[in-house]
């Protein structure tokens, strides 16, 4: 499946120039941009042909910052706009300067140049590349003269501020863990040191075991001192169980089954109580798509927007449940059984007398529902144009739990 990609481009002080041909990126992805050339920075997607990624017509905002430098070495011809909104089939060019409450910092005009000004400020001497951005982050490559990786600029929305504060607090239990973070700053901006080695996308069961075991020291330190998650998100199952509720009753009549499952929920999660396992800090999307491991074996894990405090299990099952590429509801992982075997057996040790096998089937519904749940939270925090991201995303998890639950 390709992507084609439009760009409307605008100039630093407002003046709306027109629109590039169509082109396609190596990517089928809509968050990837790192091929788009230079000169110019991407705000945010204005329209697309289809639901959500991979693939179809996706149309950005960019900014054009060097107007002569990319189309010298892009090539890319554009067309004027319509001179009235009205002359147009394309809807965008009549919304595309409108402001929104919701609007990502990063996705404004200005925006993503005040964030490198601030990061090379602090990272003399490097170059920023912009590599992606959408509703959830926006992420820059900073290169020193040589072309080498020397940092990593990350911009997230307001729901996801506490990401910093998340990566401080593994550092101080399991240091290298996570990537080294030089500073954080306004409006959700963070400077981390490049992680050496390569995204694991597509590793087998042997590395995700050693991501598991690697990560059980942390989780186990703040199941036994939780007050340090005071600032992180709250997924216990008792704060949630209203919410999945409200999340869920739009769609009691299309998908058979899931009423009865909803109303089930109070006896499900206080069987999950009786297994003894306490909450603690979760990743919240830990597959192996969001760790590095080097040459040496390091691993340092990604990506920390979604943690929250909550059922350790919802980490194990997203790192055995999906496929080897970090789909949500893949076959699942070539050997998992015997991961979720030494999963276990941790949390025996840490925890004598829980049951954390039962804890785990218990839980694999809820990490479905979890997932619904966080993408219906996105859609309510978010503009209306970015909405393709996830506009499936809450009924497919929501399918996918009751589909859990009766096997």
């Amino acid at each position: 499946m390709t992507r084609t990609v439009t760009l409307v481009l605008v100039s630093p002080d407002g003046e709306l120039l027109g629109e590039t041909e169509p082109f396609q990126p190596a990517s089928p992805w809509w968050q990837p941009v790192d091929d788009f050339g230079p000169g110019l920075q991407v705000l945010r997607l204005l329209h697309s042909d289809k639901a959500g990624p991979p693939g179809g017509h996706v149309t950005y905002l960019a900014e054009l910052i060097d107007e002569a430098a990319n189309i010298r070495k892009i090539g890319r011809q554009t067309t004027p706009p319509p001179s009235s909104p009205g002359e147009s089939s394309r809807p965008y060019f009549g919304n595309w300067s409108e402001p929104h409450a919701k609007r990502a910092a990063y996705a404004e005009r200005g925006g993503p140049s005040a964030s490198i000004a601030w990061a090379t400020s602090l990272v003399p001497g490097t170059t920023a590349h912009q590599c992606r951005t959408w509703n959830l982050s926006a992420i820059w490559r900073l290169d020193d003269a040589r072309g080498n990786p020397v940092a990593w600029l990350k911009q997230v929305p307001r729901f996801f501020v506490h990401e910093p504060y998340a990566i401080r607090l593994v550092d101080s239990v399991a240091p290298g863990l996570v990537p080294r973070l030089i500073a954080d700053g306004a409006d959700g901006r963070m400077l981390l040191a490049h992680a050496p080695g390569a995204d694991r996308y597509g590793a087998g069961a042997d590395l995700c075991g050693e991501i598991a075991a690697a990560f059980h020291p942390v989780q186990a330190h703040f199941a036994a001192d939780p007050a340090a998650l005071a600032r992180i998100p709250d997924a216990r199952l008792g704060k949630t169980l209203g919410e999945y509720v409200r999340i869920a009753e739009p769609f009691y009549d299309g998908i058979p089954g899931l009423r009865e499952f909803v109303a089930d929920l109070p006896r499900r999660f206080a069987e999950i109580a009786e297994c003894g396992l306490p909450d603690t800090l979760v990743h919240g999307d830990l597959h192996p798509g969001n760790v590095r491991t080097d040459d040496a074996g390091r691993i340092t894990i990604m990506d920390w927007g979604d943690c929250v405090l909550g059922h350790p299990a919802l980490d194990i099952l997203r790192l055995t449940d999906a496929d080897t590429n970090g789909s949500e509801r893949g076959p699942g992982l070539p050997g998992r059984e015997r991961l979720l075997a030494a999963w276990a057996d941790r949390w025996r040790q840490t925890v004598p007398g829980s049951d954390p096998v039962r804890a785990v089937a218990l839980m694999r519904p809820v990490a479905d529902l979890r997932g619904a749940l966080i993408y219906s939270e996105f859609l309510e925090n978010i503009e209306p144009t970015e909405w393709p991201y996830h506009a499936t995303d809450v009924p497919e998890g929501l399918a996918a739990a009751v589909e859990a639950a009766r096997a």
